[in-house]
């Protein structure tokens, strides 16, 4: 598989796991809980479930490198005005910053793209070891590694079935040209 397919396969993955019931929330949870970044778990249970590999922290740095400063720089200062914009500064919420609302999501949205396009150019990068396991065990471990990396934490039931219904949610993915 080149460079591009890795991409687009990763990139037709990601978007279609995150549509799916409960997987938006979960992702969404780990990212406020953790102060994760919800590509890099998507990324993740792509690893988990396609490739049956599990990350190593060598692969999580990799990623980092990769996003990091576009995460914060870009994709986060959108999202804060886009938040911000629910409640203030006046004349927020009003319909004009409404519509301003709606242009800076669609904006946020692309520039989650463009980091899904640069992870996704890493697949053939990764050091990714085997996993023995089923593919569920795969992709839960998969996500575990990013979690256990980012923080140091004992994962509670909260995290285990945001995990649990990413996972499960990854593994119903048809992987097909």
């Amino acid at each position: 598989m080149n460079g591009s397919s890795n991409t687009n396969s990763f990139k037709r993955f990601a978007l279609e796991l995150y549509r799916r019931a409960g997987v938006a929330d979960a992702c969404l949870d780990l990212q406020n809980r953790h102060d994760l970044d919800v590509n890099v778990v998507l990324f993740a249970g792509f690893v988990g479930a396609a490739r049956r590999q599990t990350l190593t922290i060598a692969d999580l740095d990799l990623a980092h490198r990769r996003v990091d400063a576009w995460h914060q720089e870009v994709v986060r200062p959108l999202r804060a005005v886009r938040q911000r914009l629910k409640t203030g500064p006046a004349p927020a919420p009003s319909e004009a910053t409404g519509a301003l609302r709606r242009k800076l999501s669609q904006l946020e949205i692309d520039a989650e793209i463009i980091e899904l396009d640069q992870l996704g150019a890493l697949i053939p990068e990764l050091h990714s070891a085997g996993c023995l396991g089923s593919a569920a065990e795969c992709t839960t471990a998969a996500i575990e590694t990013v979690i256990r990396a980012h923080t140091d934490i004992v994962l509670n039931s909260k995290d285990r079935e945001a995990i649990n219904t990413i996972a499960a949610e990854a593994l119903q993915i048809d992987l097909g040209p």
